[in-house]
């Protein structure tokens, strides 16, 4: 007879075999049900040590719209929670950065009254503050999905640093595919623009699957893009392009505390 349901989402990390911690492979092997949404090394790998491994990139396809297919992925991870499994999804990376099925299934989980949690993983992000020497907290970050920039008003901050996510989809607002198109990346040049000088210095990144390969950190000129090569997690980075300017009436504030507080 089966228990309680529950659902355990776990990150395996960029580079598996280095990136998935102890408690997510002990995850792994406990679980009724293990699904996998992440690259075809990492699948493998779990799939030696879960042969019953369920791979749901074969719920792709470049016809359909992905967000009915994230829906279908959603419904394969909940329905055996709610028949009283204990299931472990596997995603690629972080599982809640910019991930939908993640969070969605564990909503639908928590909804059904079964206990669901998510235990993080090494992200793309964490990668690019690694390889590319970039620190988020000396400059600040804006970190934007490159559709959701181009369909909705945004200030960018070009005194911080930027990331903009799964940029060769920039604009495919159908969802459907995962080519580039250069016209709708020109779209994306266009409106950065606003805030950059075309010839401002960018950089596209991949990080590094495998522990023989080295990441991707391309530099070429904002304007550049639309010719440009990518990958479906390809990550454009726009250095900070000046210094922010001192806000002289809170220094003058803060000093003032200062010199009250030490008198």
């Amino acid at each position: 007879m089966a228990g309680k349901g529950q659902l355990i989402v776990i990150g395996c990390g960029i580079q598996l075999g280095r990136h998935i911690s102890e408690r997510g492979v002990s995850e792994i092997d406990r679980a009724d049900t293990v699904l996998v949404l992440a690259d075809p090394f990492a699948f493998d790998w779990i799939a030696e040590r879960r042969p019953d491994a369920i791979n749901l990139t074969e719920d792709y396809d470049d016809r359909i719209d992905r967000r009915v297919t994230y829906r279908r992925m959603v419904e394969r991870i909940v329905t055996p929670v709610l028949a009283g499994r204990r299931v472990c999804a596997v995603f690629y990376g972080h599982p809640g950065v910019f991930a939908q099925v993640p969070h969605a299934a564990i909503e639908q989980v928590r909804s059904a009254g079964l206990p669901a949690r998510m235990e993080p993983g090494i992200s793309a992000e964490a990668c690019l503050y690694a390889d590319l020497g970039l620190d988020p907290g000396e400059r600040g970050v804006q970190s934007i999905e490159a559709t959701r920039f181009l369909a909705y008003r945004h200030d960018l901050d070009p005194t911080a640093l930027v990331l903009l996510w799964q940029v060769a989809l920039a604009g495919n607002l159908a969802c459907v595919g995962f080519e580039p198109d250069p016209k709708r990346l020109q779209l994306l040049v266009d409106k950065l623009s606003g805030w950059y000088a075309l010839y401002t210095p960018v950089i596209l990144y991949e990080a590094a699957q495998l522990p023989i390969e080295d990441f991707r950190a391309e530099q070429m000129a904002l304007a550049d893009l639309p010719t440009a090569r990518y990958k479906e997690y390809t990550t454009l980075v726009i250095p900070p392009a000046h210094e922010a300017e001192r806000d002289e009436h809170w220094i003058e504030a803060l000093e003032a505390l200062e010199s009250t507080s030490t008198s």
